[in-house]
């Protein structure tokens, strides 16, 4: 609900998300909280976001495949599914460097002015993994449900299951992910504003 609750939240990064949030303050952008974490815009563009994990805390350049990463610090955590986005990982706060963060927020702000983007595809086809696809078949209301989701909504909950990579664990998501399928939500609708 806000980037003080989030930075509360996390006992254990707590003084390294608020010496991130203070590095991002001291910019130009307008901090916000999306997708449930501290978010910085310009011009209402998203530039960066600052999120932690259990192994580190990190910052989410948007567009970071833009980005000159003269220090190679940044990287795809997700391959074969952001184009743009680029995170930066610290593991403690010696590794969190303000200089050299201003220079790589100072490049991101500047190529949001100048409009410079890669878009996200958009319409590519969803592909249904098998246990999935079965279980839509065999329950006629789910697969009813399931077609009445948009496009969106549809390949998170195929990639859901297709992502997980022991048979048991693909089981277990399907069976959390039925009744949200019925009820007409989206796997990640509570991350969305």
């Amino acid at each position: 609900t806000s980037v003080d609750a989030y930075i509360d939240g996390h006992d254990q990064w707590h003084d390294e998300l608020v010496r991130l949030r203070e590095i991002a303050n001291a910019t130009e952008l307008e901090e916000t909280v999306k997708w449930g974490a501290p978010t910085y815009t310009i011009n209402g563009k998203n530039v960066v976001g600052i999120g932690a994990f259990k192994s580190c805390v990190g910052l989410w350049f948007f567009q970071g495949v833009l980005l000159k990463d003269k220090n190679e610090v940044l990287i795809n955590c997700q391959n074969g599914k952001t184009k743009a986005m680029r995170q930066w990982r610290f593991n403690g706060g010696k590794e969190i460097k303000p200089r050299i963060i201003k220079s790589y927020l100072k490049e991101a702000i500047e190529l949001a002015r100048q409009g410079k983007e890669i878009k996200p595809e958009r319409g590519k086809p969803v592909v249904v993994p098998p246990l999935l696809k079965s279980a839509l078949k065999e329950n006629r209301k789910v697969g009813a449900a399931f077609e009445k989701l948009t496009l969106g909504k549809r390949r998170e909950y195929a990639e859901y299951i297709a992502e997980a990579k022991r048979e048991e664990t693909k089981v277990k998501r399907l069976a959390k992910i039925l009744p949200m399928i019925i009820a007409s939500k989206g796997l990640n609708d509570k991350y969305r504003s």
